[in-house]
């Protein structure tokens, strides 16, 4: 086994494993930890030694919390956007591996799998939840868009329930990855160990079916968005979020309610920007062009103030109480939100060679 700190990296038989090893913050990804997921997956391809990628997480909380967002907002504090983009640029090149890699990539999704970590694991060939899986993008608490490839995914996602998640941060169960297409297999967490074992001689897909089970059970049985999807889809089917918060207000659902007042909570710009990114998303030509739209998004939204503000209130103070700029959602104007999608001399596409925005 090689350690390199914060990740490890082992090759079993067949197998190469990653496996993140910062348990006491969920596993969250520092700029050091993406490259060196990048170098050896880079060298593993060329292996012919090695057939099949596994990823997990050490600890019992979760997979990945996302991208270290104290790391990015050291970065952002000293006036160094510059760095923190960077820092993305690298991420993004690692997630696009991923999706193309020559290999089956098997990424074991349990627990919290946030932000980074999605774009870590829900782009792998091979997506297995468990019974404690909670997935999601909660980019907008922090005044941030989804990234990573979460735009494509969760703009492709079935009967809007990825604009749902999106827009509200919350997260979604096993079985709500599942139909969502953020996941592919549910596998019980007492058959994980069976299922690493086995990938050292069976193929990806030998191993994950012989463990794999349906129904689901324990936590992973709850399907709450998609029980939800009859009133979520017509309200989240709008295309600016004023009409989306209108038609919870006249929704009787009283959960639709609740979720307006959720959504009020969040950044204003991000929240606006974030449901603008999914619509243009869904008619780029491909996944490498998302990276390179959302990579100009996120250069504006790192220096934009509510991101300092919403890691103060989030992570640093805990008060739970950001003060955005602007404080409502009917502030924000559409041209501020066009404003994100334009180019800027710091954040060079990753992807130069897919097809520019429509």
């Amino acid at each position: 086994m090689t350690a390199e700190g914060d990740v490890l990296f082992e090759v079993r038989g067949r197998l190469a494993h990653i496996t993140l090893n910062r348990p006491r913050a969920i596993n969250a990804l520092t700029h050091d930890m993406v490259a060196a997921i990048g170098e050896n997956l880079r060298a593993w391809a060329l292996d012919d030694s090695i057939t099949t990628v596994l990823l997990t997480g050490n600890g019992a909380r979760g997979l990945c919390a996302g991208g270290d967002v104290t790391q990015l907002h050291g970065r952002v504090a000293a006036d160094d956007v510059a760095s923190a983009v960077a820092f993305l640029r690298d991420e993004y090149l690692v997630n696009g591996l991923i999706a193309r890699y020559p290999k089956p990539v098997v990424a074991i999704m349990n627990g919290f799998v946030l932000g980074g970590g999605i774009g870590l694991s829900g782009h792998a060939s091979h997506r297995v939840v468990t019974d404690d899986s909670a997935l999601g993008m909660p980019e907008v608490s922090i005044g941030l868009t989804p990234d990573v490839g979460g735009s494509w995914l969760l703009s492709r996602a079935p009967r809007e329930l990825g604009t749902y998640l999106a827009l509200t941060a919350r997260t979604a169960s096993a079985a709500d990855a599942i139909e969502l297409g953020l996941a592919d297999t549910f596998v019980p967490t007492d058959r994980l160990p069976a299922l690493v074992a086995s990938l050292e001689e069976l193929a990806a897909d030998e191993a994950v079916a012989a463990v794999s089970a349906e129904p689901f059970r324990g936590a992973g049985a709850s399907g709450r968005l998609t029980a939800d999807a009859s009133w979520v889809e017509p309200a989240f089917a709008h295309d600016t979020v004023a009409e989306i918060l209108d038609a919870l207000a006249a929704s009787d659902v009283s959960s639709a309610a609740e979720t307006a007042d959720l959504i009020r909570t969040k950044s204003p710009t991000a929240v606006a920007v974030t449901l603008e990114s999914l619509r243009r998303a869904r008619e780029l030509p491909s996944l490498e062009a998302c990276f390179n739209q959302e990579l100009r998004i996120m250069a504006h939204a790192l220096a934009h103030p509510d991101f300092r503000e919403g890691v103060r209130a989030q992570v640093i103070d805990k008060d739970r109480t950001p003060r955005w700029e602007p404080a409502t959602l009917e502030e924000v104007s559409p041209s501020t939100v066009a404003s994100f999608f334009e180019a800027t001399d710091g954040a060079r596409d990753p992807f130069p060679q897919a097809a520019a925005p429509r």
